[in-house]
């Protein structure tokens, strides 16, 4: 009789997931729709782009930000993390290609203190500098070196945060989608982010998610100063939904996916993409062991169950496994259509859901072995307890 008890309680999980989370799985939050209205002026922006042992993409990163048709002022600080390749060479190198070097600032990066995360820090000392400007920018664009962006990324951004009054607007970039590893792991990091954070909600004043994405997040300075500065997520690894829990307590925030903001980030082997959810998976449960039993019993529940009996059941069990698994391949669909891979992936969810289990796993043994967040060979996990 437990067979069937496990069966109907998977597949209630995901009649509640599609039914009433959010509709996270349509991928329908973009910024693709109508162009919103353009104020009447300009505010200035500084963008403002870590940068650590980025030399072999920091060139497209910053021609695409010197490229942008923003008819405001705008300026870019780059922040060279102590790279050890070559990046601020690079980057000067790309700037004088497009006779952009007076739009260009680079900032020697600082020591890492005591108590920062690594990216957070360089976040820190760009948004420091930009802070000394002559005229300080209205808006700071955080994003990343391995990122580009269409060339009316920036106007639509700052479109859509005047219109809406935001304090923080998002763009979740697309990842890179090409080798076997990535068809088969990427989408589905969209997918569960997505169904963690669904981005109906976040948009939501009256619900207290929050989230963003760390490769493009257009913040309102006045709001980010108010709200503590970067100071107050100094030691968060997942900065982007951290400053985003910060933030909306001051005002509005957007997220939606893009196509305008893609990331160059390759991940050719499956080790790759483990490294980078192992990097801040366990700090997304609290360091907690007693939620990561939780969280991986609710996995193995949610994802594996469903195709165990399907497969091995009999009776009740077996159509109600076979039922969950086909909701949740039919839920996957979307972000398979949004990146343009096989809808065969669909039915693979369940190995593809194992697969961030262990990661999640070695996540939490990374830590263990004082080896948390490793990440571009420096270790930072849990460093201030800052969430």
């Amino acid at each position: 009789m437990i067979g069937p008890v496990i069966a109907a309680l998977a597949l209630s999980i995901w009649l509640y997931l599609i039914v009433g989370r959010g509709a996270f799985w349509r991928n329908s939050v973009r910024d693709d729709g109508a162009r919103n209205a353009e104020p009447g002026s300009w505010p200035r922006v500084t963008a403002v782009v870590p940068a650590r042992n980025e030399a072999d993409v920091v060139a497209d990163s910053l021609g695409s930000l010197l490229a942008q048709d923003y008819p405001g002022s705008f300026n870019i600080i780059l922040v060279d993390d102590q790279s050890r390749d070559g990046t601020a060479a690079a980057a000067t190198a790309a700037a004088a290609n497009i006779r952009g070097p007076h739009r260009l600032t680079i900032v020697s990066g600082r020591p890492l203190p005591a108590g920062w995360a690594g990216k957070v820090w360089a976040m820190k000392q760009g948004a420091d500098r930009a802070e000394d400007l002559r005229e300080p920018a209205d808006y700071l664009l955080f994003t990343d070196a391995d990122i580009v962006c269409a060339p009316d990324a920036l106007r639509r951004l700052v479109a859509r945060a005047q219109a809406d009054g935001l304090v923080l607007t998002s763009l979740m970039a697309k990842l890179r989608c090409e080798t076997l590893a990535e068809r088969a792991l990427i989408p589905a990091f969209v997918f569960f982010f997505q169904m963690l954070y669904p981005f109906n909600w976040v948009n939501r004043s009256d619900c207290e998610m929050a989230a963003a994405a760390g490769g493009c997040m257009l913040v309102r300075r006045d709001a980010l100063r108010k709200a503590g500065g970067i100071d107050s997520i100094s030691g968060a690894l997942i900065d982007d939904c951290a400053l985003a829990r910060k933030l909306k307590s001051i005002g509005p925030i957007w997220l939606g996916l893009t196509e305008r903001v893609r990331s160059l980030r390759a991940y050719p082997h499956v080790a790759d993409i483990g490294r980078m959810v192992s990097r801040s998976a366990y700090d997304q449960l609290r360091y907690s062991p007693l939620l990561l039993a939780a969280t991986i019993a609710a996995l193995a529940l949610t994802y594996l169950a469903p195709p165990f009996f399907a497969l091995f059941g009999t009776g009740l069990s077996q159509a109600l496994g076979a039922l969950a698994w086909g909701a949740m391949a039919l839920a996957f669909q979307p972000t398979l259509r949004f990146y343009r891979v096989s809808p065969l992936w669909g039915i693979a969810l369940p190995a593809i859901a194992g697969a961030y289990m262990i990661f999640t796993l070695h996540s939490a043994y990374q830590h263990l072995r004082g080896r948390g967040g490793l990440w571009k060979g420096r270790i930072q996990a849990n460093v201030s307890g800052t969430r």
